[in-house]
């Protein structure tokens, strides 16, 4: 007699990995192997070793140096507010040795839901990990119900993960919709906010998101642009800026373009993202969050949020809410930046919590 499970069991059916044209795959799709860590682990290492980022994995910066001011121990309770893809989670976990708790917070819901699933394979099951599907700018609320804690980490850097998917529209490295949402079902995407700003307002934000100086050409060849049509894709918003710059000539155009759209790019992102307003909500509600002599580590990848948190630490320092904050910023080691290129940018602060702590106002 036959199996009736067998019988009934759906067929199934081989999926073929995608074809690429030459010797090596070149597209974030093609690169199957890289998207498969576990299962080729001597890629990994490979493309790690040239100073490379896997595709679809995100090298986490500073992680010894996190570990070495956070001094977590077993029992703690602890934040970190920016999930990614759990590589400072798993580190902070480990220290936990099985006891004490982690909550992380993420507001993409994609790659979120890899990075638990990845941990939960690992054996971090709820009763030490927490995910919440939320932003870091609701701290206050958090802490509410959770806190306060030991130790909190926000790295504030974009993930390789999202930076490299063109799908995502974060890079004018490759051509894609242009969203740049970290919340891709939230909010306005890049190509549709670039619509809603007036020239004067886009030009603010290409100065005081990134500093650009062409911000004023810029400005005026994307209106120009969308005047007679539309800008949808990151190819296309590289074209504008290309084209805007034209006045640069020679060897000097192809530099001023590509520092001009990474520039432009983060400008952008920082806006869709309300990434100043969410960074001032989170650092206003941190002493609160934090238990009397516990300890905050913050990764910023510019000058705007660095300036933020700078600020911020002093300012509380000063009104008594920490004892102690990081005088001058603390860098990822050449050994790293060789390693990780993306590092190079990563500035590192800290602040600790005040023992006799009151909640007053600055």
């Amino acid at each position: 007699m036959e199996n009736q499970n067998e019988t009934n069991a759906p067929e199934k059916t081989h999926k073929r990995r995608v074809r690429y044209s030459g010797t090596h795959p070149k597209t974030y799709k093609e690169k199957y192997k890289e998207h498969q860590p576990e299962k080729y682990a001597d890629m990994i290492e490979h493309v790690i070793e040239k100073g490379g980022t896997p595709a679809g994995m995100h090298i986490s910066i500073c992680v010894k140096e996190i570990i070495d001011f956070l001094q977590i121990q077993p029992g703690q309770k602890g934040l970190d507010a920016t999930f990614g893809y759990g590589g400072h989670s798993k580190a902070m976990l480990e220290c936990l040795k099985g006891e004490g708790h982690l909550t992380a917070l993420d507001v993409d819901p994609i790659e979120s839901a890899k990075t638990t699933e990845r941990l939960r394979t690992l054996g971090y099951g709820p009763e030490i990990l927490t995910v919440r599907l939320q932003n870091f700018a609701e701290l206050g609320k958090i802490a509410a119900e959770e806190g306060p804690f030991d130790f909190i980490l926000a790295d504030l850097g974009v993930s390789s993960m999202q930076i490299d998917n063109p799908d995502r529209g974060f890079s004018y490295k490759s051509d894609g919709p242009l969203d740049m949402r970290m919340n891709p079902q939230k909010g306005e995407s890049a190509a549709e906010r670039l619509r809603s700003v007036t020239k004067e307002e886009l030009e603010g934000m290409l100065i005081e998101n990134s500093d650009e100086p062409y911000a004023a050409q810029i400005a005026k060849a994307i209106k120009n642009r969308l005047r007679r049509g539309s800008i949808e894709t990151t190819g296309e918003l590289r074209q504008v800026i290309d084209e805007a710059l034209s006045f640069i000539s020679g060897a000097e155009h192809k530099e001023a373009v590509k520092k001009s759209c990474a520039r432009v790019f983060q400008a952008l992102r920082i806006d869709v993202n309300s990434e100043f307003e969410v960074l001032y909500a989170f650092l206003e509600a941190l002493p609160s969050a934090l238990a009397p002599g516990g300890r905050v580590a913050v990764l910023t990848f510019h000058s705007g949020e660095d300036r933020l948190v700078k600020k911020s630490f002093q300012a509380m320092q000063k009104a008594g809410l920490y004892e102690d904050i990081c005088r001058e910023v603390i860098r990822p080691s050449a050994e790293e930046c060789a390693r990780n290129s993306r590092a190079r940018s990563t500035k590192m602060r800290w602040a600790i919590r005040a023992r006799e702590f009151e909640s007053h106002g600055l």
